[in-house]
Protein backbone atom coordinates (compact mmCIF):
# COMPACT_ATOMS: atom_id res chain seq x y z
CA UNK A 1 0.00 0.00 0.00
CA UNK A 2 1.06 3.58 -0.63
CA UNK A 3 0.96 5.20 2.80
CA UNK A 4 1.15 8.97 3.21
CA UNK A 5 2.61 9.67 6.63
CA UNK A 6 0.76 12.11 8.86
CA UNK A 7 4.10 12.92 10.51
CA UNK A 8 6.57 12.68 7.62
CA UNK A 9 9.25 14.69 9.42
CA UNK A 10 9.12 12.68 12.65
CA UNK A 11 11.61 9.89 13.24
CA UNK A 12 12.78 7.99 16.29
CA UNK A 13 12.90 10.10 19.45
CA UNK A 14 16.29 11.62 20.23
CA UNK A 15 16.05 10.06 23.69
CA UNK A 16 15.84 6.58 22.21
CA UNK A 17 18.62 7.36 19.73
CA UNK A 18 21.06 8.63 22.35
CA UNK A 19 20.22 5.84 24.81
CA UNK A 20 20.84 3.23 22.12
CA UNK A 21 24.09 4.94 21.20
CA UNK A 22 25.11 4.92 24.86
CA UNK A 23 24.36 1.20 25.09
CA UNK A 24 26.12 0.40 21.82
CA UNK A 25 29.30 2.23 22.83
CA UNK A 26 29.36 1.52 26.56
CA UNK A 27 28.82 5.18 27.48
CA UNK A 28 27.47 6.61 30.72
CA UNK A 29 23.87 7.48 29.90
CA UNK A 30 23.04 11.02 31.07
CA UNK A 31 20.80 11.55 28.05
CA UNK A 32 17.38 10.07 28.76
CA UNK A 33 15.51 11.45 31.76
CA UNK A 34 15.27 8.52 34.11
CA UNK A 35 16.90 7.84 37.51
CA UNK A 36 19.39 4.99 37.90
CA UNK A 37 18.56 4.43 41.58
CA UNK A 38 15.83 2.22 43.00
CA UNK A 39 12.21 3.03 43.69
CA UNK A 40 11.28 3.06 47.39
CA UNK A 41 10.74 -0.60 48.44
CA UNK A 42 7.64 0.53 50.37
CA UNK A 43 5.96 1.51 47.08
CA UNK A 44 7.05 -1.72 45.40
CA UNK A 45 5.67 -3.79 48.26
CA UNK A 46 2.37 -1.93 48.14
CA UNK A 47 1.93 -2.77 44.46
CA UNK A 48 2.74 -6.40 45.14
CA UNK A 49 0.26 -6.47 48.00
CA UNK A 50 -2.58 -5.10 45.90
CA UNK A 51 -1.76 -7.55 43.10
CA UNK A 52 -1.82 -10.42 45.58
CA UNK A 53 -5.15 -9.19 46.93
CA UNK A 54 -6.64 -9.55 43.47
CA UNK A 55 -6.81 -5.93 42.27
CA UNK A 56 -5.77 -6.78 38.73
CA UNK A 57 -8.79 -5.88 36.59
CA UNK A 58 -9.84 -2.60 34.96
CA UNK A 59 -9.85 0.48 37.14
CA UNK A 60 -12.68 3.01 36.74
CA UNK A 61 -12.13 5.12 33.63
CA UNK A 62 -11.42 8.41 35.54
CA UNK A 63 -9.12 6.61 37.98
CA UNK A 64 -9.36 4.79 41.29
CA UNK A 65 -11.46 6.97 43.67
CA UNK A 66 -8.99 6.60 46.55
CA UNK A 67 -6.16 7.99 44.41
CA UNK A 68 -8.20 10.91 43.14
CA UNK A 69 -9.22 11.73 46.71
CA UNK A 70 -5.64 11.80 48.01
CA UNK A 71 -4.55 13.92 45.01
CA UNK A 72 -7.30 16.43 45.85
CA UNK A 73 -6.11 16.56 49.45
CA UNK A 74 -2.49 17.13 48.38
CA UNK A 75 -3.53 19.88 45.94
CA UNK A 76 -5.49 21.67 48.67
CA UNK A 77 -2.52 21.47 51.02
CA UNK A 78 0.01 22.53 48.35
CA UNK A 79 -1.89 25.12 46.33
CA UNK A 80 -4.71 26.16 48.71
CA UNK A 81 -7.22 25.14 46.06
CA UNK A 82 -10.22 22.91 46.62
CA UNK A 83 -10.59 20.31 43.86
CA UNK A 84 -13.51 17.93 43.40
CA UNK A 85 -11.94 14.47 42.96
CA UNK A 86 -15.06 13.14 41.24
CA UNK A 87 -15.25 15.77 38.51
CA UNK A 88 -11.87 17.53 38.24
CA UNK A 89 -9.14 14.85 38.38
CA UNK A 90 -8.44 12.19 35.74
CA UNK A 91 -5.75 9.52 36.12
CA UNK A 92 -3.86 9.00 32.85
CA UNK A 93 -1.19 6.72 31.38
CA UNK A 94 1.55 9.21 32.18
CA UNK A 95 1.52 12.97 31.63
CA UNK A 96 2.15 12.44 27.91
CA UNK A 97 -1.26 10.80 27.58
CA UNK A 98 -2.82 13.60 29.63
CA UNK A 99 -1.35 16.13 27.19
CA UNK A 100 -2.58 14.21 24.18
CA UNK A 101 -6.06 13.68 25.62
CA UNK A 102 -6.42 17.39 26.37
CA UNK A 103 -5.19 18.45 22.92
CA UNK A 104 -7.48 15.91 21.24
CA UNK A 105 -10.40 17.22 23.30
CA UNK A 106 -10.01 20.91 22.51
CA UNK A 107 -7.95 21.51 19.36
CA UNK A 108 -10.02 21.67 16.19
CA UNK A 109 -8.91 21.70 12.56
CA UNK A 110 -6.92 24.88 11.92
CA UNK A 111 -6.73 25.98 15.55
CA UNK A 112 -3.40 27.51 16.53
CA UNK A 113 -1.56 26.43 19.66
CA UNK A 114 1.31 28.49 21.07
CA UNK A 115 4.34 26.41 22.09
CA UNK A 116 7.50 27.75 23.70
CA UNK A 117 10.78 26.35 22.37
CA UNK A 118 12.84 24.52 23.37
CA UNK A 119 9.89 22.19 24.02
CA UNK A 120 9.32 18.58 24.95
CA UNK A 121 9.08 16.61 21.73
CA UNK A 122 5.50 15.33 22.11
CA UNK A 123 3.84 18.75 21.97
CA UNK A 124 4.15 19.51 18.26
CA UNK A 125 3.12 16.06 16.92
CA UNK A 126 0.11 15.89 19.26
CA UNK A 127 -1.13 19.24 17.99
CA UNK A 128 -0.63 18.32 14.32
CA UNK A 129 -2.23 14.88 14.65
CA UNK A 130 -5.37 16.60 15.89
CA UNK A 131 -5.51 19.12 13.03
CA UNK A 132 -3.98 22.01 14.93
CA UNK A 133 -1.21 24.38 13.91
CA UNK A 134 1.74 24.73 16.32
CA UNK A 135 2.96 28.31 16.67
CA UNK A 136 6.51 28.13 18.02
CA UNK A 137 7.97 31.02 20.01
CA UNK A 138 11.57 30.76 21.16
CA UNK A 139 12.36 31.45 24.79
CA UNK A 140 15.01 34.11 25.35
CA UNK A 141 18.51 32.75 25.72
CA UNK A 142 20.35 32.23 28.07
CA UNK A 143 17.73 32.47 30.86
CA UNK A 144 14.94 30.84 28.79
CA UNK A 145 12.38 33.47 29.76
CA UNK A 146 9.20 34.34 27.88
CA UNK A 147 8.92 37.53 25.80
CA UNK A 148 5.29 38.37 26.52
CA UNK A 149 5.25 41.17 23.95
CA UNK A 150 6.06 38.60 21.27
CA UNK A 151 3.34 36.32 22.61
CA UNK A 152 0.78 39.13 22.37
CA UNK A 153 1.85 39.82 18.79
CA UNK A 154 1.37 36.18 17.77
CA UNK A 155 -2.15 35.75 19.16
CA UNK A 156 -4.97 36.01 16.63
CA UNK A 157 -8.56 34.84 16.14
CA UNK A 158 -7.35 31.30 15.37
CA UNK A 159 -5.38 30.96 18.62
CA UNK A 160 -7.09 28.30 20.72
CA UNK A 161 -4.55 27.22 23.29
CA UNK A 162 -1.24 28.11 24.90
CA UNK A 163 1.11 25.51 26.40
CA UNK A 164 3.52 26.22 29.26
CA UNK A 165 5.98 23.99 31.07
CA UNK A 166 7.41 24.78 34.50
CA UNK A 167 9.89 23.73 35.80
CA UNK A 168 11.03 23.56 32.23
CA UNK A 169 12.45 20.65 30.28
CA UNK A 170 15.10 20.93 28.84
CA UNK A 171 16.36 24.22 30.32
CA UNK A 172 15.57 23.91 34.03
CA UNK A 173 14.04 27.41 34.03
CA UNK A 174 11.01 28.17 36.22
CA UNK A 175 8.17 30.57 35.47
CA UNK A 176 7.73 33.49 37.85
CA UNK A 177 4.63 34.94 39.46
CA UNK A 178 4.80 37.77 36.92
CA UNK A 179 4.78 35.20 34.10
CA UNK A 180 1.61 33.60 35.50
CA UNK A 181 -0.09 36.99 35.83
CA UNK A 182 0.74 37.83 32.21
CA UNK A 183 -0.52 34.43 31.13
CA UNK A 184 -3.72 34.92 33.10
CA UNK A 185 -4.41 38.28 31.46
CA UNK A 186 -3.82 37.01 27.94
CA UNK A 187 -5.80 33.81 28.42
CA UNK A 188 -8.75 35.74 29.79
CA UNK A 189 -8.62 38.49 27.15
CA UNK A 190 -8.46 36.03 24.21
CA UNK A 191 -10.51 33.19 25.74
CA UNK A 192 -7.63 30.68 25.56
CA UNK A 193 -7.30 27.25 27.09
CA UNK A 194 -4.00 26.82 28.96
CA UNK A 195 -2.18 23.48 29.05
CA UNK A 196 0.29 23.53 31.91
CA UNK A 197 2.89 20.76 31.98
CA UNK A 198 3.94 20.61 35.64
CA UNK A 199 5.49 17.15 35.85
CA UNK A 200 8.50 18.55 37.76
CA UNK A 201 6.35 20.44 40.30
CA UNK A 202 8.20 18.86 43.23
CA UNK A 203 11.66 19.16 41.70
CA UNK A 204 12.30 22.87 42.16
CA UNK A 205 15.32 24.51 43.78
CA UNK A 206 16.79 27.58 45.45
CA UNK A 207 13.73 28.26 47.65
CA UNK A 208 11.67 29.18 44.58
CA UNK A 209 7.92 28.56 44.75
CA UNK A 210 6.50 26.39 42.00
CA UNK A 211 4.14 28.73 40.16
CA UNK A 212 1.31 26.38 39.26
CA UNK A 213 -1.75 27.55 37.35
CA UNK A 214 -3.65 26.12 40.32
CA UNK A 215 -2.37 29.03 42.44
CA UNK A 216 -4.28 31.53 40.28
CA UNK A 217 -8.10 31.39 40.27
CA UNK A 218 -8.43 33.16 36.93
CA UNK A 219 -6.06 30.70 35.29
CA UNK A 220 -7.33 27.61 37.06
CA UNK A 221 -10.83 28.08 35.63
CA UNK A 222 -9.50 27.75 32.06
CA UNK A 223 -6.46 25.51 32.54
CA UNK A 224 -5.54 21.85 32.38
CA UNK A 225 -2.59 21.07 34.68
CA UNK A 226 -0.70 17.82 34.15
CA UNK A 227 1.44 15.91 36.64
CA UNK A 228 3.53 12.73 36.73
CA UNK A 229 3.97 10.15 39.48
CA UNK A 230 6.83 8.71 37.42
CA UNK A 231 8.85 11.89 37.93
CA UNK A 232 7.86 12.37 41.56
CA UNK A 233 8.56 8.82 42.73
CA UNK A 234 11.53 7.88 40.47
CA UNK A 235 9.33 5.37 38.60
CA UNK A 236 9.13 6.55 35.00
CA UNK A 237 8.29 3.03 33.81
CA UNK A 238 4.99 2.98 35.70
CA UNK A 239 3.54 5.59 33.32
CA UNK A 240 0.95 7.03 35.69
CA UNK A 241 0.04 10.71 35.64
CA UNK A 242 -3.03 12.85 36.08
CA UNK A 243 -4.84 15.87 34.67
CA UNK A 244 -6.49 18.50 36.86
CA UNK A 245 -9.07 20.78 35.27
CA UNK A 246 -12.45 22.35 36.05
CA UNK A 247 -15.44 20.11 35.48
CA UNK A 248 -16.45 21.53 32.10
CA UNK A 249 -12.96 20.81 30.73
CA UNK A 250 -12.53 17.49 32.52
CA UNK A 251 -15.78 16.24 30.97
CA UNK A 252 -14.29 16.65 27.49
CA UNK A 253 -10.86 15.26 28.44
CA UNK A 254 -12.45 12.08 29.75
CA UNK A 255 -14.24 11.61 26.41
CA UNK A 256 -10.88 11.35 24.62
CA UNK A 257 -9.06 9.60 27.47
CA UNK A 258 -11.52 6.69 27.43
CA UNK A 259 -10.73 5.98 23.79
CA UNK A 260 -6.96 6.41 24.09
CA UNK A 261 -6.30 4.12 27.04
CA UNK A 262 -9.64 3.89 28.94
CA UNK A 263 -8.02 3.29 32.32
CA UNK A 264 -4.66 2.98 34.03
CA UNK A 265 -3.36 -0.14 35.78
CA UNK A 266 -5.21 -0.77 39.00
CA UNK A 267 -2.60 -2.05 41.52
CA UNK A 268 -0.25 0.88 40.92
CA UNK A 269 -3.09 3.35 41.40
CA UNK A 270 -4.08 1.75 44.70
CA UNK A 271 -0.46 1.65 45.83
CA UNK A 272 0.03 5.34 45.01
CA UNK A 273 -3.14 6.23 46.90
CA UNK A 274 -1.72 4.68 50.06
CA UNK A 275 1.87 5.81 49.47
CA UNK A 276 0.87 9.47 49.06
CA UNK A 277 -0.75 9.55 52.47
CA UNK A 278 2.76 10.01 53.88
CA UNK A 279 3.85 13.58 52.94
CA UNK A 280 7.53 12.77 53.54
CA UNK A 281 7.41 10.62 50.41
CA UNK A 282 7.15 13.72 48.20
CA UNK A 283 7.71 16.91 50.21
CA UNK A 284 11.53 16.73 50.32
CA UNK A 285 12.04 15.89 46.66
CA UNK A 286 13.33 19.37 45.79
CA UNK A 287 16.04 19.16 48.45
CA UNK A 288 17.01 15.67 47.29
CA UNK A 289 17.49 16.71 43.65
CA UNK A 290 19.04 20.09 44.46
CA UNK A 291 21.80 18.21 46.26
CA UNK A 292 22.36 16.18 43.10
CA UNK A 293 22.38 19.31 40.92
CA UNK A 294 24.87 21.00 43.23
CA UNK A 295 27.03 17.88 43.38
CA UNK A 296 27.14 17.72 39.59
CA UNK A 297 27.86 21.45 39.23
CA UNK A 298 30.61 21.36 41.85
CA UNK A 299 32.23 18.44 40.08
CA UNK A 300 32.20 20.20 36.70
CA UNK A 301 33.38 23.50 38.19
CA UNK A 302 36.67 24.62 36.68
CA UNK A 303 36.14 22.62 33.48
CA UNK A 304 35.54 24.10 30.03
CA UNK A 305 31.80 23.40 30.24
CA UNK A 306 29.73 26.42 31.25
CA UNK A 307 26.38 25.78 33.01
CA UNK A 308 23.19 27.70 32.31
CA UNK A 309 20.87 28.48 35.26
CA UNK A 310 18.82 25.50 36.44
CA UNK A 311 16.03 26.11 38.97
CA UNK A 312 14.11 22.88 38.53
CA UNK A 313 13.71 19.50 36.78
CA UNK A 314 16.55 17.00 36.84
CA UNK A 315 18.42 18.33 33.83
CA UNK A 316 21.44 20.61 33.63
CA UNK A 317 22.48 22.30 30.40
CA UNK A 318 26.11 23.06 29.64
CA UNK A 319 27.59 25.20 26.91
CA UNK A 320 30.55 23.59 25.15
CA UNK A 321 31.27 26.69 23.01
CA UNK A 322 34.79 27.05 24.43
CA UNK A 323 35.56 23.39 23.63
CA UNK A 324 34.30 22.90 20.09
CA UNK A 325 32.52 24.61 17.19
CA UNK A 326 30.76 21.41 16.18
CA UNK A 327 26.95 21.49 15.84
CA UNK A 328 25.38 20.25 19.05
CA UNK A 329 24.05 16.99 17.61
CA UNK A 330 27.47 16.11 16.24
CA UNK A 331 29.06 17.11 19.54
CA UNK A 332 26.65 14.86 21.45
CA UNK A 333 27.48 11.94 19.18
CA UNK A 334 31.23 12.50 19.51
CA UNK A 335 30.95 12.82 23.28
CA UNK A 336 29.07 9.52 23.42
CA UNK A 337 31.18 7.50 20.99
CA UNK A 338 34.64 8.89 21.71
CA UNK A 339 34.43 10.00 25.33
CA UNK A 340 31.70 7.65 26.63
CA UNK A 341 29.23 10.15 28.12
CA UNK A 342 25.81 10.46 26.50
CA UNK A 343 23.81 13.70 26.55
CA UNK A 344 21.05 15.26 24.43
CA UNK A 345 21.66 18.14 21.98
CA UNK A 346 19.30 20.97 22.89
CA UNK A 347 18.66 22.01 19.27
CA UNK A 348 16.33 19.01 18.84
CA UNK A 349 13.87 20.72 21.19
CA UNK A 350 13.52 23.68 18.79
CA UNK A 351 11.24 23.69 15.77
CA UNK A 352 13.78 25.88 13.93
CA UNK A 353 16.73 23.80 15.27
CA UNK A 354 18.34 26.75 17.07
CA UNK A 355 21.83 25.69 18.09
CA UNK A 356 23.26 27.53 21.11
CA UNK A 357 26.01 24.92 21.56
CA UNK A 358 24.21 23.39 24.53
CA UNK A 359 24.02 19.80 25.74
CA UNK A 360 21.46 18.54 28.27
CA UNK A 361 22.63 16.15 30.99
CA UNK A 362 20.37 14.26 33.39
CA UNK A 363 21.71 14.35 36.96
CA UNK A 364 19.07 12.01 38.43
CA UNK A 365 21.81 9.46 38.99
CA UNK A 366 23.81 7.84 41.77
CA UNK A 367 26.89 9.75 42.88
CA UNK A 368 29.06 6.94 41.49
CA UNK A 369 27.52 7.47 38.05
CA UNK A 370 27.96 11.24 38.27
CA UNK A 371 31.57 10.85 39.46
CA UNK A 372 32.46 8.75 36.43
CA UNK A 373 30.87 11.29 34.09
CA UNK A 374 32.50 14.25 35.85
CA UNK A 375 35.94 12.68 35.56
CA UNK A 376 35.54 12.36 31.79
CA UNK A 377 33.95 15.79 31.21
CA UNK A 378 36.61 17.64 33.20
CA UNK A 379 39.30 16.33 30.81
CA UNK A 380 37.75 17.92 27.72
Amino acid sequence: MNITSRLPDVGTSIFAIMSKMANDHGAINLSQGFPDFNVDPVAINLIHRFMQEGHNQYAPMPGVPALRQVIAAVIEKTYSRTINPETEITITAGATEALYAAIAAFVRQGDEVIVFDPAYDSYNPAIRLNGGVPVHINLRYPDFSIDWDEVKARINLRTRMIMVNTPHNPSGAALTANDLRELEKLADEHDLIVLSDEVYERIIFDNIRHESVLHYPGLAKRSVAMFSFGKTFHATGWKVGYAVAPEYLTKEIRKTHQFITFSVNTPVQLALAEYMQTPAHYENLGIFYQQKRDYFLQGIKGSSFQPTPCHGSYFQNFSYASISSLPDRQMAEELTIKHKVASVPVSVFYNDKTDNKLLRFCFAKNEQTLDRAIEILRKL
